[in-house]
């Protein structure tokens, strides 16, 4: 991935200076708003002292009604009133715990992250299809070795080989992210609890290529996903690519850093997981929670387990062959039909 001045980093220590990283979080949810239909979150989020006290609970943890008052320095009775409308937009959460005298209600955020999607029919919902595309950059979290990075469209983000910086805010922005060991994870919204369906299947599609310094047409990497903490199943990746410019690629990428990937489309169903026509494992969608959850948690790796880890890239709108990010799709049973049991 040798792309920059910036590469020059690879294989060097930082001469012991601190590595920014990213301030804690303690929402630990993610959390997708359909803005046509939450109306009590968006309410939630509407009131500048209600984003305080969000931002307060996420950076410092659970606090009670007095303490955010004086963080924040308010009234105790408009820190109350605004508590009630988060817990009425299901924002935090509340517990009564012993104080000096009495009781005192605790606070607590639900989530670190939240999106508002403002038109949340528009993946397609015909013949009981859901799908949910992933901005690429958007995981919530990771554990990666060198050599990894991410880039937007338009330049590298931050310093090349440093995993702590696969935290840094900037990665919103990715378009493209690669590392050797370790993974990525993400947390899709289960649109099948909303809507209160049953999910026959589920497919997760995305562009990916091994990934070795430069490029390899022939180096293979064992590529497994999980979902829900379960390994689903392993794709030996051949190679990384860079014979050619990618199609969505831009310009100031050298060719000589991995150019686009192959689209993958992994498949959960009651028989079990698929990737195209080839059955990879038993694991089904019996075995994954799917009935239990509001997220639905992907993780994408290297498995040291596994044969050949020879890393990933994952490319996203704006690279490779395929104008997309990650892809999830829901097949949800037809509302009168019972969801088939494996014998």
């Amino acid at each position: 991935m040798d792309q920059s001045p910036t590469a020059s980093t690879r294989g060097r220590r930082r001469n012991g200076s601190a590595v920014p990283r990213a301030e804690g979080r303690h929402g630990q949810g993610f959390l997708v708003v359909d803005a046509g239909r939450q109306y009590q979150v968006l309410r939630g989020l509407a009131s500048p002292v209600r984003l305080r006290i969000l931002k307060l609970l996420n950076r410092h943890g659970p606090k009670n009604i007095n303490q955010i008052a004086e963080a924040l320095g308010l009234p105790q009775s408009t820190i109350a009133t605004n508590v009630q409308v988060l817990e009425e937009a299901e924002l935090i959460s509340t517990s009564l715990g012993k104080a000096t005298k009495g009781q005192q209600k605790v606070c607590t955020a639900r989530y670190s992250e939240i999106v508002v999607n403002l038109d949340p029919d528009d993946p397609s919902r015909e013949n009981n299809i859901v799908e949910v595309e992933m901005p690429l950059g958007l995981y919530t979290s990771s554990n990666v070795s060198a050599p990894c990075g991410f880039c937007s469209t338009e330049r590298i983000l931050g310093v090349l080989d440093v995993p702590e910086l696969f935290l840094d805010p900037r990665r919103v922005q990715a378009a493209l992210i690669w590392f050797g060991r370790g993974y990525v994870e993400y947390k899709f919204p289960n649109n099948a609890k909303v809507l209160n369906r049953t999910i026959a299947a589920l497919e997760f599609e995305m562009e990916m290529s091994s990934e070795v310094p430069g490029t390899n047409a022939d180096w293979p990497s064992d590529i497994s996903l999980w979902v829900n903490e379960r390994k689903v199943g392993t794709w030996t990746c051949p190679g990384d690519y860079g014979d050619r410019r990618g199609t969505y690629t831009p310009p100031w990428w050298k060719l000589e850093g991995s150019q686009y990937g192959i689209l993958t489309t992994w498949r959960i169903t009651a028989e079990g997981t698929f990737l195209g026509e080839r059955k990879l494992s038993d694991i089904a969608t019996t075995d994954i929670d799917l009935d239990r959850h509001h997220s639905i948690r992907l993780r994408i790796g290297i498995d040291d387990k596994e044969g050949r880890p020879g890393g990933v890239n994952i490319f996203g709108r704006g690279f490779g062959n395929h104008n997309q990010d990650i892809k999830m799709r829901l097949h949800l049973h037809a509302m009168n039909a019972l969801p088939h049991v494996a014998p």
